[in-house]
């Protein structure tokens, strides 16, 4: 059987041509333990659907019932996602690693931290993008900590979720942040009251900086990072060490 394919909103999604029982989860366990991903087999689907790139780590996804397999080749670093029954594998489309930051217009973000910080970061995010959701909360607790760092968040709603739209659209109209942290964690917002003009601009400004995935976030030199880290490595990342 050949591998098949999809291209769906920014996620090249391969259905992998060989199967695993999907184990069935008691309430409470951790899923992590009942599934196991040698280096080996990570290193050798990797070939199948990356060649050149190796594989750095695996770990627990964000998102539940999958591994995330680190990976590089020369300069160049990634993630992708398999799930536990090692049928599908999730991989980011690449994005630029570097783009014009001040050239970034930011009339349409919502502002999260010290307006007046001086360290600032552009996050591209959807309300309904697992992984946004996490980097939403890790960014709060950032926040609670720290003073000195700004983040403007520009909301592309992707195809795949559709409600975010509707939700990114009441968000901008609003600018509310009780609001924003509402649809960020699952709870029902209002009705948008405005166009959706702003959410077109956003989504168009996205598209011509070739930004098909959600989160992706840029620092204040222009360095792009495509995905979700835990708090530790993304202030590290924020901090350049």
């Amino acid at each position: 059987m050949k591998n098949i394919c999809y291209l769906v909103a920014g996620c090249l999604i391969i259905f992998l041509p060989f199967s695993t029982p999907a184990f069935q989860l008691q309430e409470g366990q951790d899923c992590i333990t009942c599934h196991t991903l040698k280096k080996k087999e990570a290193r050798d689907i990797i070939e199948r659907v990356a060649p050149g790139y190796k594989v750095v780590d695996i770990k627990s996804s964000p998102v539940k019932g999958a591994w995330q397999i680190d990976v590089q080749k020369g300069e160049k670093h990634g993630a992708v996602h398999l799930d536990f029954s090692k049928k599908y594998l999730v991989a980011f489309q690449p994005v630029p690693q570097k783009v014009a930051f001040s050239k970034i217009p930011l009339g349409d973000a919502i502002i999260v931290g010290n307006a007046t910080a001086k360290k600032k970061l552009i996050v591209f995010t959807d309300p309904d993008c697992p992984y946004c959701k996490e980097l939403h909360k890790v960014i709060n607790q950032i926040l609670a900590k720290r003073d000195d760092l700004v983040f403007y968040l520009i909301l592309n709603p992707l195809p795949v979720h559709p409600e975010a739209y509707k939700k990114s659209q009441t968000i901008l109209c609003t600018k509310s942040l009780a609001i924003l942290d509402d649809a960020f964690s699952g709870k029902g917002v209002p009705e948008p009251t405005c166009s959706a003009d702003a959410v077109e601009r956003n989504k168009t400004l996205s598209k011509t900086l070739n930004f098909n995935s959600t989160p992706t976030i840029v620092r204040q030199d222009g360095v792009v990072l495509s995905g979700f880290l835990p708090e530790g490595e993304f202030l590290n990342w924020i901090d350049k060490k």
